[in-house]
């Protein structure tokens, strides 16, 4: 793998019974575990989890990030599929050797695009990179990216398993929020570093076209015990075509910015 990470500090401690949400740093303890690990991290199931499933007769491969804090532990979804992502009007999303993606129906040509390690991104692989910049701490102009993504997308996460024991002391920002006032969930259309911690990116996302939270969260984002608003907003939409992604080119999070 290509990942220049840098140390982020904080103590993880016990898992709590109660609910919490707003934005808070939580270090990863594992990923795609199956039920000892679980129960070893504290975490009681009754079965082997699967980390596959169907969605309108699409098949997908899950990416479960275990992430955790002194107050809880909650788990980060990606769902991936071995092919390339494309839009609803046929153009191809395409990803580069520093993590940044954009969307095209050839080759990029944008002024601020890089060229090195280009290549047609797979269905996931942009998220589980975001997730990845933030939670290794890589600065801008530096390289992130997998040497078995096609692996990954299929389902062998042998690759992330290797990377969360190099960076046991690493810790990612996340949005945390609640679901049917009983499940906690975590926002995946913005990931932060801890440091420099800039939660004005969550925000910006938030309020954007594609960037709804189907949860419900401390309207004023601090994280701590979770009080019910008893609204949700619409259903997480995807990001589609080169609207979005020529934002994120110019609100700074562009490989050129820290995510």
């Amino acid at each position: 793998m290509a990942i220049q990470s840098n140390a982020s500090t904080e103590a993880v401690a016990g898992t709590g019974v109660t609910l919490y949400s707003g934005l808070t740093n939580m270090k990863v303890l594992g990923v795609n575990p199956n039920m000892a690990e679980l129960h070893a991290m504290g975490v009681n199931v009754k079965q082997e989890p699967s980390y596959a499933v169907t969605f309108s007769d699409q098949d997908y491969n899950k990416v479960v990030f275990w992430v955790g804090n002194s107050d809880t532990k909650v788990k980060v979804e990606i769902l991936m599929q071995p092919k390339e992502r494309t839009s609803q009007t046929g153009k191809n999303q395409w990803i580069n050797a520093f993590g940044a993606s954009t969307w095209s129906s050839d080759a990029p040509s944008y002024d601020w695009w890089k060229s090195e390690g280009q290549r047609k991104a797979y269905v996931g692989e942009e998220t589980l990179i975001e997730f990845t910049k933030a939670w290794a701490n890589v600065a801008g102009g530096d390289e992130v990216s997998y040497d078995n993504i096609a692996s990954i997308a299929s389902g062998d996460v042998s690759e992330i398993k290797a990377l969360v024991k190099a960076l046991t002391n690493n810790e990612v920002r996340l949005l945390v929020g609640v679901k049917d006032d009983k499940y906690q969930t975590v926002y995946t259309k913005s990931f932060g570093r801890v440091k420099p911690q800039r939660d004005q990116y969550f925000i910006k996302s938030l309020n954007d076209d594609y960037g709804s939270f189907n949860a419900d969260y401390n309207a004023d984002l601090q994280w701590g015990t979770h009080v019910s608003t008893a609204t949700l907003v619409s259903p997480d939409a995807p990001a589609e075509d080169e609207d979005w992604t020529t934002q994120k080119a110019t609100n700074g999070q562009s490989d050129d910015l820290p995510f």
